[in-house]
């Protein structure tokens, strides 16, 4: 991966994809609120009977700076990604896109020929990455979660997705 530095020069970081475990979960706070962070510990239990993989994309110290994960339960015949997150300051680097061709493998590994996910309409930065690596809108459908407010306060957030999917061939 290079980031670009302000005075021209260029850093390279090397970043691996490994599974996320619960021990990690400190590290990600960039990633939601506390009630998000439970959530991805319910999930990590399920990616310990083989349900879902988890990943983290981590940088040479084993910090994660990315998570997302892969949801074979979902839709027959296909892993729906789903949680997908880059800390901030890491965005449009490459990042992202290195943790779902991972999860890609991943999903290829199991015999998964498709997968899918779900894409806010209020985020086209998210849909144009997905469209670059061969995602195709085929509906849209409402999508709910609980969100934590800085006060500690939870609400429900609601929003619309455009769902989209991919062969993997």
């Amino acid at each position: 991966m290079n980031f670009p530095r302000t005075h021209g020069s260029e850093v390279v970081l090397p970043i691996a994809i490994r599974d996320l475990t619960p021990s990690d979960l400190p590290s990600c706070t960039w990633s939601g609120s506390a009630t998000h962070l439970r959530q991805v510990a319910k999930e990590l239990e399920r990616a310990a009977v083989g349900e879902v993989d988890y990943l983290a994309a981590c940088t040479p110290v084993d910090l994660p700076v990315a998570i997302g994960g892969v949801d074979y339960r979902i839709t027959s015949g296909a892993g729906t990604l789903w949680q997908l997150a880059v800390i901030p300051a890491l965005q449009s680097h490459g990042i992202g896109t290195l943790l779902i061709l991972a999860a890609e493998g991943r999903m290829r590994a199991r015999g998964v020929r498709r997968a899918e996910l779900g894409v806010e309409e209020s985020n086209p930065r998210a849909r144009s990455l997905y469209e670059r690596l061969g995602y195709v809108a085929y509906d849209r459908q409402p999508d709910a979660w609980d969100e934590e407010a800085p006060d500690g306060s939870v609400h429900r957030y609601e929003t619309m997705c455009t769902l989209m999917r991919k062969d993997l061939l």
